[in-house]
């Protein structure tokens, strides 16, 4: 069985699989999932450390494929967090795994026996599989917003996701939408992320309930039974999300918004009240459809398998 290796590298743990590739590689079809695992990225050992158990993992997942399939893996793909420079196949910078200028694609591929490695940008390579075999398949054109500990955003143009001149495209975590606001990681005040981000809602209820323990999905399902006090947080974040989505969808005139992460779990209690909050905002501007993910937490897995195809298909037509 011909098949791929792809690695979704967090902050914390890894997701990889092994992925079938047909006679034909191609982007466009679903890739089938041969073998899955999960591993900590041990990032509290350092940033060497982190990447020796990246190429470690991948090691042993080229061992497995060889054993389990007669041949090892004909490609990988790495999704990775930070800045990344796709074209050099470089990890610029990640806060939250402390490494700065790793060069990932040569090391994976020599650890790998030579072949071929593809290396992206996280939420950029979950974009990629929403568009192509998620909820973003029949779109030309969208923005795909994962609501997780941040938010980041990856736009589709075409079955391609732009990356922009300095593979800095998408940030729309860091649109001011609160002038003066919060301070955020990046060293403005009022993000996107500060407010209506998955982490920032758990710590706004768990400061609205007094329990520090408390999280967004717990603030989701205070909203369900009507407190009000999980209301006036949920009311926030969604004006907050609002605006932030009107100015990328002002700039970007996608057809469609996907909404993804751990907020988007929420279901109609997030949908409904944030259509209606983006409808109230736009005036001339064309009102897209605003769906949820439809991958999970495996998108990010799924679209370093298809980069790591995209290798082998343009190797058979270059």
């Amino acid at each position: 069985m011909r098949h791929v290796i792809a690695l979704d590298v967090g902050g914390t743990g890894m997701k990889a699989a092994l992925v079938g590739v047909g006679p034909a590689p191609s982007g466009k079809t679903p890739p089938a999932l041969l073998y899955e695992a999960r591993r900590p990225t041990g990032r509290e050992h350092g940033p060497e450390a982190v990447v020796e158990t990246i190429l470690g993992f991948a090691a042993e997942l080229r061992d497995l494929g060889a054993a389990r399939f007669g041949a090892p893996a004909e490609a990988a793909g790495v999704a990775v967090p930070g800045i990344v420079d796709e074209t050099s196949g470089t990890a610029v910078y990640a806060a939250n795994l402390g490494w700065r200028d790793v060069p990932l694609r040569a090391l994976l591929s020599e650890r790998l026996g030579g072949v071929p490695v593809a290396l992206g940008h996280d939420v950029r390579t979950g974009g990629l599989a929403e568009g192509r075999i998620g909820a973003g398949r029949d779109a030309g054109r969208f923005l795909f917003v994962p609501l997780g500990t941040g938010i980041a955003g990856a736009i589709g143009i075409g079955g391609r996701i732009e990356a922009g001149a300095h593979g800095s495209a998408g940030e729309i975590g860091h649109i001011v939408v609160r002038p003066g606001g919060r301070t955020c990681g990046c060293g403005q005040r009022g993000c996107l992320e500060t407010l209506a981000s998955a982490a920032a809602v758990g710590r706004d209820w768990a400061a609205a309930c007094g329990d520090p323990r408390a999280s967004a999905a717990d603030a989701a399902k205070a909203v369900a039974s009507g407190d009000e006090r999980a209301l006036a947080v949920w009311r926030d974040a969604v004006e907050a999300l609002a605006d932030g989505l009107v100015t990328g969808l002002t700039l970007l005139d996608p057809e469609m918004v996907i909404i993804g992460g751990g907020l988007a779990e929420a279901g109609d209690t997030l949908f409904t009240p944030l259509r209606e909050a983006v409808r109230r905002r736009v005036t001339f501007q064309p009102l897209p459809s605003i769906v949820p993910a439809a991958l999970g937490d495996a998108a990010g897995c799924l679209g370093a398998g298809l980069l790591a195809r995209d290798l082998l298909s343009t190797e058979v037509t270059a």
